[in-house]
């Protein structure tokens, strides 16, 4: 069939040039007007936005429990269905990147910098018992009766960690990204959240609904992460510190997010084939590296056995997790303080890592890119996650001064995260089954530290490009000059939060944005389903030569 041309509302001339100049002011805008108010007042504002967060996870927990298992079984219906075999573009499109390309490409934008960060510390915090922040360190472990730091609670606290990182997180991802991509690949729709909308609204998607959808998107995109950047520079700048003496205070922060924004602007205007496929790819290759030193100079017998108990005990256990719904206070306050804060962190994220999931998924069938995307990022987070946080707890239970003794949940406890991954590569190298190793250190914590700025890179690259595709109206090469703007006012937002000390209160204001994306997302996947019902042949949406809003469409864009 002929190739079908979208038609959109973006401007040919002029300053805004190939983007949708009112998305681009108000996006602009929103940025400005939220930024300032929070560094004007970082305590008011970070109580009003801690307010929110807090009565969502208090009141509204059990609606995210629900919505984020809703959309898990959808996933895993529409993977074995008759649809699975429906290609995400024409019935003739082929992949446009290869295999491990794109496994690489989608485990850098999904998990890549967060599980270097939560690696060591999340299973830690789980497999602690002392209840030092005021709530249980793990209800699921103590409902069970593992109150002792020991091997059942170890595997306890690594079940935690998959559930946390596994699936039902997942699966937020896999339905934006396959909503995006079948409208956007198939049936020929703008590659932006709004076209998802087509089946429920029809052609007020290009009118005001759809433009908030859209700059909603752009909200979470460029916050998630602006206050990622931010927060992740102080386990880099630990890292100089380790390395070098470095100080690593502001200053350094500052730098680095410099640094770090120049380079993930470049790879950003380079484009997905170039710049963000390469970084991609290399990421992976040196973190296998990096990931095979934790395996040789750990426990090796020890942890293979703890990966597979461990994996066993969370795919027995997932379901009942999943639907778990705390009643008790402490209790309470631990769920929302973890699984509501991840199931909010993954929706705000959505946006920004489906759409990017979409944009370098053309040609692939829907059962193909369901399982490769819900299955392959998470079995390697979870070998990942047993490996670091299995050598730091192995490490714990086997201490001179007993189980804990090993300083790692004492840097936990401090809430002093960036510290217990190098923490754990120092005695790494000291308890080595080759005798002392100690000469490893600096290298691993050298290649950590490297890894930690190319993850985040292939992060801020992915969503720079995300937010400029929405405000070019799904254009996916949307042009340089605002991905260079975008790119360099991420870094920007993040400096400026960090030296005002507002980045803890922007994180917060990013996960409560999570409670109306939740909305869009079951909306999308409602559209979803009921355009596959209705017509899941490769036939364009008709586009209206006015959009609703009265202005005129200018400009043709390919799909």
């Amino acid at each position: 069939m002929p190739e079908h041309r979208n038609r959109d509302l973006v401007a040919t001339s002029g300053f805004f040039t190939g983007l949708h100049p009112g998305m681009g002011l108000a996006a602009k805008g929103m940025v400005a007007a939220f930024v300032l108010f929070t560094v004007l007042n970082v305590e008011f504002a970070g109580s009003v936005y801690g307010a929110i967060r807090s009565w969502i996870e208090g009141a509204l927990s059990w609606y995210y429990i629900s919505a984020v298992t809703v959309i898990l079984f959808v996933c895993l219906f529409l993977m074995f269905s008759k649809y699975g075999r429906i290609k995400l573009g024409n019935d003739d499109s082929t992949p446009e990147f290869s295999n491990f390309s794109w496994f690489s490409m989608l485990f850098s934008a999904g998990v890549g910098i967060g599980i270097l960060f939560f690696g060591v510390a999340e299973p830690i915090f789980y497999f602690d018992n002392s209840g030092a922040f005021g709530y249980p360190n793990n209800p699921h472990a103590d409902l069970n009766g593992h109150t002792d730091m020991n091997m059942q609670r170890a595997v306890d606290a690594m079940r935690v960690t998959y559930f946390h990182w596994g699936f039902h997180g997942w699966a937020v991802y896999v339905m934006v990204g396959l909503c995006l991509a079948y409208f956007g690949f198939r049936k020929k729709l703008p590659l932006t959240m709004r076209s998802a909308l087509y089946p429920l609204i029809g052609q007020r998607i290009y009118g005001r609904v759809g433009h908030a959808v859209d700059l909603l998107a752009v909200f979470g995109t460029v916050f998630g992460v602006a206050t990622s950047l931010g927060l992740g520079v102080s386990q880099m700048a630990t890292g100089l510190n380790v390395l070098f003496g470095v100080d690593p205070g502001i200053t350094t922060q500052i730098i680095l997010i410099i640094v770090i924004s120049i380079v993930a602007t470049l790879s950003a205007v380079s484009g997905v084939g170039n710049g963000i496929r390469i970084i991609s790819e290399w990421n992976i290759w040196l973190s296998v590296v990096l990931l095979a030193a934790f395996i040789a100079f750990g426990p090796f017998k020890w942890l293979m056995s703890f990966f597979v108990t461990s994996l066993g005990d969370y795919l027995w256990n997932v379901v009942p997790m999943g639907f778990w719904t705390a009643n008790e206070a402490g209790n309470v306050s631990w769920q929302g303080g973890w699984t509501i804060f991840y199931w909010g962190w993954w929706i705000s994220w959505a946006p920004f890592v489906g759409m990017f999931i979409a944009r370098i998924s053309r040609g692939r069938t829907i059962r193909e890119f369901m399982v490769g995307v819900m299955f392959v990022p998470t079995t390697i987070a979870f070998f990942w996650l047993c490996m670091f946080g299995g050598n730091a707890i192995w490490q714990e239970l086997n201490a001179v001064g007993g189980p804990g003794g090993a300083g790692i949940i004492e840097t936990v406890r401090a809430w002093n995260l960036p510290a217990a991954l190098y923490g754990t590569i120092d005695n790494l190298g000291t308890t080595s089954w080759a005798g002392d190793m100690s000469w490893i250190q600096w290298p691993l914590s050298a290649l950590a530290t490297f890894l930690l700025a190319s993850w985040f890179i292939t992060s801020s690259d992915s969503g720079t490009l995300v937010i400029t595709t929405m405000l070019s109206m799904g254009d996916d090469n949307p042009p340089k000059v605002f991905r260079i703007i975008w790119g360099m006012g991420e870094g920007f937002v993040a400096a400026v939060l960090l030296l005002a000390g507002g980045l803890g209160a922007l994180q917060t204001a990013s996960i409560a944005a999570a409670f109306p994306i939740s909305f869009i997302l079951l909306a999308m996947t409602w559209g979803l389903l009921k355009s596959l019902s209705d017509d899941p042949s490769a036939t364009p949406i008709e586009v209206r030569e006015y959009a609703p809003d009265g202005t005129h469409v200018t400009q043709d864009l390919h799909a």
